[in-house]
C-alpha cells in the first residue's frame, strides 16, 4: 500500500460527474497499472496507486481514455461542485443541472486553484473549501464568490459583486492568471485588475449569503426519490474500494435505463440516482455478492480524514468505537481529524498538536485540541476552542460532552403558517406512521427528543431511526395522508 497521497495517480472527474462507462475505464485503466482498489478524494477525484514498472505507461494509458489526471506533484486541480444535490436535496429553485454542466465544460484550461460551485441550500458539499468558491445566490444565474488563496487560507474573501453563470469560467481564468502573475493582491486591487481585463455582466450585492442551516444529510444506503425511483449512497470504511466491485457496479448501471451517471461526494462515497423500486433487487443482490454493508451509522460515517494517514485512520476507529458502546448519537455532526494544515469543513476538529522538537529524545506523548464551528455550522470559518492539550484516552469523554452541548443549542423552527386560501376545503398533509404503535411522524415538527431537527424529511433520517415510544425500526413506518378543514381567509 502506498503511504503518501503525492505517490498515487490522481484521476480528475469534473464537479465529480462521470458515466458509469468513463467510470469504468478509468478502473480498467487502474487494474492495468497494477491497482486493485481506488480511492475518493475529498475533491470528488479518483486516485490509486501504479506499480514502479507501470509509470512509463501512464501518458499512453490515458491518452487512450482520454482522462485528465496527474501524478506525483499535485499540481493541478479538480472542480467541487453540489450537482450532487439535485433531486435529494434542498436546492436554490434556479439553479439546474445543465447550468453546473456548462460552467464546467467552459473551463477548459488545466487550473491550479481549486474551484467550488456550489448550491448554499444544501448541505452535503461544503461552500468554501477552494480558493475560488463561487456560491448561487438568490437571484438567478448570480453568484458570491468568495476567495481563499494558498499562501494566506485562514482569510476568505468575498468579491464586491455578483458574477454571472456564463462569466464564472473566464474570471476563473483571469483571477488564476493575476494570482500567478502577481501574487496575492488586496481585494479591492484585484477586482480592478480583473474587470480591465475581462468583460463581465456583474450584479450589486444586496443580501450576505445566508448560511444553509439544515442538519449534515445521511447519505448511505437507498432512498426515495420522486416518482418511483431510489438513489443509492455507497461508503466504504477504509477508501479502499475494490475495483472488481466496481467493474461489476457500472455494467449494472450501463443496463438500467435510469441510472446515466455516478457522482464522487467530498466525504469519499459514491451516489447514483435513478434506480427503479422494480430493478431495486438487482442491487441489492450485487450488493450482497460482495459483502457490501449499506447500514453504517452517522457515527461511522461523517468524518474527514487525510487521505492515506493511518494513524489518522486509526484514531477515527478508537472513537467510532467508543461512541457506539456508550450509546452517543452524532446525527447532524460532523467531525475532522487535523493533523497537517487544511482548510476545514466540519463541525468538530480533533486537531493533532505539533510534535516537539525534542521528541527524538524523549517519548512525549501526542495530544490533540477539539474545536467546534460556530453554531456547529461546518460552512462556518470561525472555530472556537473547546479543549486543549487533550490525550488520547479523554478524547471520547470530552467530544461526547461536546456532541450533548450540540444538541442543546439546536434552535427548532416552529410549524408552518397556515395556508391562506380563496375557499373552503380540505388540507392534506403527507406524514409516515409507526404500524405497530401508531405514532406520527411528521417533517414539520421533526423529532427533538431524538435529535432531529424540524423540516427532516422522513427519506432523510438515518436507517437507525426507531420509533420514539415503542421503539420499532424505521422500515415499520407507512405513509398515510392527514386532513384538517381551510376556510377562507388566513387560518
Amino acid at each position: 500500500m502506498m503511504n503518501n497521497k503525492n505517490e498515487l495517480v490522481r484521476v480528475f472527474v469534473k464537479g465529480g460527474i462521470l458515466s458509469p462507462l468513463d467510470m469504468k475505464k478509468i478502473v480498467l485503466t487502474a487494474e492495468e497499472l497494477g491497482a486493485s482498489y481506488v480511492h475518493f478524494g475529498s475533491r470528488q477525484d479518483m486516485l490509486f496507486p501504479i506499480k514502479e514498472d507501470n509509470k512509463g505507461k501512464l501518458k499512453k494509458t490515458f491518452e487512450s481514455i482520454q482522462t485528465d489526471y496527474d501524478y506525483n506533484q499535485l499540481k493541478h486541480q479538480n472542480i467541487v461542485t453540489s450537482y450532487i444535490a439535485d433531486g435529494i436535496l434542498p436546492t436554490t429553485p434556479w439553479l439546474h443541472i445543465d447550468i453546473y454542466h456548462y460552467i464546467m465544460e467552459d473551463i477548459d484550461y488545466k487550473h491550479q486553484l481549486q474551484i467550488n460551485i456550489t448550491d448554499p441550500k444544501q448541505t452535503l458539499v461544503p461552500l468554501f473549501t477552494g480558493n475560488l468558491n463561487f456560491v448561487a445566490s438568490e437571484f438567478e444565474n448570480y453568484w458570491f464568490l468568495y476567495l481563499r488563496f494558498p499562501r494566506g487560507e485562514k482569510v476568505l474573501e468575498e468579491w464586491p459583486v455578483l458574477v454571472f453563470s456564463y462569466d464564472i469560467p473566464k474570471v476563473a481564468k483571469v483571477l488564476e492568471e493575476i494570482y500567478f502573475d502577481q501574487g496575492q493582491l488586496p481585494i479591492n486591487e484585484l477586482f480592478e485588475h480583473t474587470i480591465n481585463r475581462v468583460s463581465t455582466n456583474n450584479r450589486n450585492i444586496e443580501n450576505k449569503l445566508k448560511l444553509p442551516e439544515g442538519i449534515f444529510p445521511y447519505y448511505e444506503g437507498f432512498h426515495k426519490m420522486e416518482g418511483d425511483n431510489y438513489w443509492l449512497g455507497l461508503y466504504w470504511r477504509n477508501n479502499k474500494y475494490d475495483i472488481e466491485f466496481i467493474k461489476h457496479f457500472c455494467d449494472l448501471c450501463m443496463t438500467a435505463d435510469t441510472v446515466k451517471q455516478i457522482i464522487i461526494t467530498p466525504w469519499k462515497s459514491f451516489i447514483i440516482k435513478g434506480i427503479q423500486w422494480k430493478e431495486r433487487i438487482k442491487w441489492e443482490k450485487l450488493l450482497g455478492k460482495f459483502g457490501i454493508n449499506i447500514r453504517h451509522s452517522s457515527v461511522e460515517l461523517n468524518w474527514h480524514l487525510p487521505l492515506l494517514d493511518k494513524q489518522a485512520l486509526e484514531l477515527k476507529r478508537y472513537l467510532v468505537r467508543a461512541f457506539d458502546q456508550n450509546d452517543i448519537s452524532t446525527y447532524g455532526l460532523t467531525f475532522t481529524i487535523k493533523t497537517a494544515p487544511m482548510v476545514l469543513f466540519t463541525s468538530i476538529v480533533i486537531e493533532k498538536n505539533r510534535t516537539s522538537r525534542y521528541a527524538h529524545k524523549y517519548d512525549l506523548i501526542t495530544t490533540f485540541n477539539i474545536l467546534y464551528s460556530k453554531d456547529f455550522n461546518p460552512n462556518s470559518t470561525e472555530y472556537m476552542t473547546f479543549a486543549e492539550e487533550v490525550e488520547k484516552e479523554d478524547l471520547a469523554p470530552l467530544l461526547m460532552e461536546l456532541s450533548k452541548m450540540y444538541y442543546k443549542q439546536l434552535k427548532y423552527s416552529p410549524a408552518p403558517k397556515a395556508v391562506t386560501t380563496t375557499k373552503p376545503g380540505v388540507l392534506f398533509t403527507k406524514v409516515y406512521q409507526c404500524k405497530n404503535c401508531l405514532t406520527i411522524y411528521n417533517k414539520d415538527y421533526g423529532d427533538p427528543e431524538s435529535g432531529i431537527v424540524a423540516g427532516t424529511s422522513f427519506e432523510m433520517l438515518p436507517d437507525t431511526y426507531r420509533c420514539p415510544l415503542c421503539d420499532e425500526h424505521k422500515s415499520n413506518y407507512e405513509l398515510m395522508e392527514v386532513h384538517e378543514l381551510i376556510s377562507v381567509g388566513k387560518c
